[in-house]
């Protein structure tokens, strides 16, 4: 582990311990100046003030990791809702009544359950890029019909308007006399789960952190940082650079794994793997309706799932 380094946040952060490693090596360099005109610091404050930032830095970590586990528990919500979804219309609908003289258009029929699956399957990719703010044309493409993609597409909240589809398909199965109105609610029910589990992300991606108390923390790192070297110039000499660079990379990385945390559906190493739970999803729900897998995506790169 301790050579790791793709997944880390240690790249990120060399600019700013490089920096502060030049600092320390002038301070050491002119420390006659230094001391001459009384411009180095007591280090005990700063051993009091590291223990209060470090607690400040532990309710950050807290409050993002919080985000983090509960934009996981709402994809794994989200990938229950869509096997549910698939496997009530696999086995709650009707076969269709060839002497039924409905004749209003019928999605239900016409398209059979294929649709109502690919539809569950489109939710979730068109959610992650909702949440990613990517084009999600291609999968929509790929997925629905071509004048229910482009009527999607133009839409502001897509995954919303899919949710609307699915219980258009229900409706219309429901008047076909495909389905009863005890199985109708059992949909209804998993339909009212995925949008509290679409609302749930959309609040998460939508609500960050106040940014003031961002700031508030960000500024009091680097500031602590940036002024050990004076507090530490007098005990240490030439070791101390390197020491106020381990000091200073716990503090910043810390502070580097919170800002990651806080936006779990973004593309950060940290983030959720959105692209493989989509593709676990596509695959779970397309094996229950015994058609083709998606193939298996390439080995990810240094072992990290985008």
């Amino acid at each position: 582990m301790l050579l790791v380094w793709h997944g880390s946040v240690l790249p990120k952060l060399l600019p700013q311990l490089l920096l502060l490693f030049i600092w320390s090596t002038i301070v050491v360099l002119v420390k006659d100046f230094i001391f001459h005109y009384s411009l180095h610091l007591n280090p005990a404050p700063f051993t009091l003030f590291g223990i209060a930032l470090a607690l400040f830095l532990g309710f950050r970590n807290s409050a993002s990791y919080d985000r983090f586990w509960e934009g996981r528990k709402l994809w794994g919500g989200l990938l229950n809702t869509s096997r549910s979804l698939a496997l009530q219309a696999l086995t709650l609908i009707d076969p269709v009544d060839e002497n039924s003289p409905l004749t209003a258009p019928d999605p239900a029929n016409t398209q059979g359950r294929t649709l109502f699956i690919n539809y569950s399957i489109a939710l979730a990719y068109a959610l992650k890029h909702q949440l990613r703010k990517t084009d999600p044309t291609p999968d929509l493409t790929r997925l629905l019909p071509p004048d229910v993609a482009t009527r999607i597409g133009q839409a502001r909240f897509k995954p919303a308007m899919l949710i609307k589809e699915m219980g258009c398909w229900i409706q219309a199965a429901r008047l076909q006399g495909r389905m009863d109105s005890v199985r109708q609610v059992a949909f209804d029910d998993n339909l009212s789960l995925a949008f509290d589990m679409l609302g749930g992300c959309e609040r998460i991606a939508n609500t960050p952190l106040p940014y003031s108390y961002s700031v508030l923390i960000h500024r009091t790192v680097y500031i602590y940082c940036f002024l050990l070297p004076l507090g530490l110039l007098d005990s240490l000499g030439w070791t101390m650079p390197p020491i106020v660079v381990f000091i200073a990379y716990t503090y910043v990385a810390l502070e580097a794994i919170a800002d990651e945390l806080e936006d779990p559906f973004g593309t950060s190493p940290n983030d959720l793997p959105l692209d493989a739970m989509c593709r676990n999803l596509e695959n779970a729900v397309l094996e229950m309706a015994e058609r083709p897998l998606m193939p298996d995506p390439p080995p990810p790169t240094n072992y990290l799932l985008t």
